[in-house]
């Protein structure tokens, strides 16, 4: 399977957002840049999309925002994942509170070895 890199200004844009959350593990994951807390992913990049995971009410109120489902293989969602709206990714104060919600509801989930 082939997957498009994420534009650089984009990777960049995860790199200077993710600077305010210093305690999220960076690191790839399926060659993209991605955060963990605890092992478990919590938002990354996907080809030109930002996605973050939250619970239930978090993922509706995403999706009642312009989110959509994350489908990284069409068809095939991934549970507890949406995709941040392009506009809200562009918006400092937005951006950076799904990403502080995401971290949020990573902390509460058991830490991965």
């Amino acid at each position: 399977m082939h997957f498009e890199k994420s534009p650089p200004e984009l990777v960049e844009r995860f790199g200077l957002v993710m600077d305010r959350f210093p305690d999220a593990e960076r690191r790839k994951m399926f060659g993209y840049p991605a955060a963990f807390i605890g092992g478990n992913m919590v938002s990354g990049l996907h080809g030109e999309r930002w996605v973050v995971r939250l619970p239930e009410a978090e993922l509706a109120e995403l999706h009642a925002a312009g989110g959509s489902p994350f489908e990284p293989m069409e068809g095939r969602p991934m549970k507890s994942f949406a995709v941040v709206p392009a506009a809200l990714v562009g918006d400092d104060a937005a951006i950076g509170s799904w990403v502080e919600r995401a971290i949020a509801h990573g902390r509460t989930m058991p830490a991965k070895k």
